[in-house]
């Protein structure tokens, strides 16, 4: 089974073209699912993140508080790596099987959806690498009107990744997210168009 990594930055629309994808019959595995389920209330994973960092980063119900985590470890990279030293090995456990399972059932393509890629240096672990991307300026507006952020929250976020410029030299395949919906399936469909053709 070729095992696709699919790739972006904030508020690129990477998960549009995932859903896109999947609406196209693909299996796409989402690691950001994947990364909530191993934080949901009851988990080891909930359990580790809060010796670690303490209950302020809980809802009153004790369900993980996202916003909070993230203010506590965005900013500051020796707390973001601590948290995912404690969270990544039981992500990548799920995937292995999510994987395994998919080889199992015969599909020939599945794509991993997956923010991080290049910077916790992935690569090696996929067929071929898809990057979504888009210019500086419309994921800043993105960021703030999809997610509320402060100017300072956003650059904040932007500076702990890797820039899409440098991704795009990096990728197998580049689909640009500037223009409209139409064209972004354009895109999305001469992609696969290539990859079941075994082109790609």
């Amino acid at each position: 089974m070729k095992w696709i990594g699919l790739t972006g930055g904030i508020a690129s629309g990477k998960s549009t073209v995932a859903e896109l994808i999947r609406g196209r019959g693909f299996s796409v595995v989402d690691a950001d699912q994947l990364a909530r389920e191993v934080v949901e209330k009851g988990t080891v994973g909930l359990r580790s993140i809060v010796q670690e960092f303490g209950p302020v980063i809980l809802h009153p119900d004790g369900s993980l508080d996202r916003k909070k985590l993230g203010g506590q470890v965005f900013g500051h990279p020796e707390r973001l790596e601590k948290l995912e030293m404690l969270l990544h090995p039981q992500i990548q456990a799920k995937t292995t099987l999510i994987r395994k399972k998919l080889t199992e059932q015969g599909e020939h393509v599945a794509f991993y959806d997956v923010p991080l890629l290049y910077e916790k240096k992935l690569e090696k672990q996929f067929d071929a690498v898809i990057l979504v991307t888009t210019d500086l300026e419309t994921q800043k507006k993105r960021m703030k009107s999809r997610d509320g952020l402060s100017d300072q929250e956003i650059e904040k976020r932007l500076a702990a990744q890797i820039p899409l410029k440098e991704k795009e030299k990096r990728a197998h395949f580049v689909i640009q997210n500037h223009g409209s919906l139409t064209d972004l399936e354009a895109q999305v469909d001469e992609l696969l168009r290539k990859i079941q053709s075994g082109n790609a």
